[in-house]
């Protein structure tokens, strides 16, 4: 039965959820990743900026990051130093307009892009001719990477043979009633910025005389992210975007690691009952660990994700 136990454990003084969020994400640092870009220019014409860090290897992980991240962020390069340190070339994507430019076209990303993450593992697959890829992602990333896995499994190449996901909003209407104004406001200043660059590159396209800090997430969907990428309302978006429904077909070993007491994730993104029926996805769900969180020694940059990613992908146990 591929529910699986954990050992995770937070150090004592991170004793809440909130603590094991947003301590990680403000004050982590990762040396020691150097990167080089390289600009992929997608089907539709528009681009996506990758950054490669090699260390001469035949396996690549591929890794997806969170909402409004980036492939700087402490938990991405945390990762990529874990996987350099195993002998493991990373190629961490950075979604577009997430790269520090924005992209060509009005459509930016969404927690359900999982044809961008296809033209990324195609391009990666094709440039360097690996043999094995392994798959990364986190929160959003972790959405688009199950998504990617489970919509199409017959059409994810065979170069990819398992993958982690951590922290995820499978179910993403039940997501966006459980997060608070707190975390949904921070996330709605940078969105606000990038709406007004792209007001600017579309005139005339985009109305933001409304637009406020306090709106909810399906009040930003439902003006924005759905008709911005084709989708009737944020009702439909996150019915045809989370990954909870794609689970089951997936068709490689593949774990999701999401925290009793993530702040971000309702109740519905447990998904014990899916693990019961597919014998490729592994679910864990540790108590503590808040969201895209899991330090273990905080001030010897040592992260239960990165160990369990390497663990689990890398077959160790």
């Amino acid at each position: 039965m591929p529910v699986v136990a954990s050992n995770y454990k937070p150090p004592f003084y991170f004793f809440n959820g909130h603590l094991q969020t947003i301590i990680p994400g403000l004050f982590r640092q990762v040396e020691g990743v150097e990167y080089e870009r390289e600009r992929i220019v997608t089907p539709d014409n528009d681009f996506i900026d990758v950054d490669w860090s090699r260390v001469g290897s035949k396996s690549l992980l591929i890794l997806s990051h969170g909402l409004e991240g980036d492939s700087g962020r402490p938990y991405i390069l945390g990762m990529v130093r874990e996987f350099n340190k195993r002998g493991i070339d990373a190629l961490a994507w950075n979604y577009r307009s997430c790269s520090g430019e924005p992209n060509k076209l009005l459509r930016f990303y969404h927690l359900g892009a999982s044809d961008d993450l296809n033209s990324v593992v195609h391009h990666a697959r094709g440039k360097a001719h690996y043999d094995t890829i392994y798959l990364v992602g986190f929160s959003a990333g972790g959405n688009i990477t199950l998504k990617y896995l489970g919509e199409a499994p017959n059409l994810v190449p065979k170069e990819v043979k398992r993958a982690a996901a951590f922290s995820v909003p499978i179910d993403l209407k039940a997501s966006t009633k459980k997060i608070s104004k707190v975390y949904t406001r921070r996330f709605m200043k940078t969105l606000v910025q990038k709406l007004e660059q792209k007001k600017q590159l579309f005139p005339g396209q985009l109305d933001l005389n409304d637009y406020s800090l306090s709106w909810s997430f399906p009040e930003f969907d439902d003006r924005y992210t759905a008709p911005l990428h084709g989708f009737k309302n944020a009702d439909e978006y996150y019915a045809r975007s989370s990954s909870k429904q794609f689970l089951t077909n997936i068709q490689i070993p593949t774990l999701l690691v999401n925290a009793q007491n993530d702040p971000f994730l309702a109740k519905e993104c447990y998904p014990i009952e899916e693990a019961n029926q597919n014998p490729n996805f592994y679910f864990e769900a540790p108590e503590q660990g808040g969201h895209v969180g899991f330090p273990e020694g905080f001030r010897n940059n040592i992260y239960y994700a990165e160990a369990r990613a390497a663990a689990f992908l890398l077959k160790e146990k």
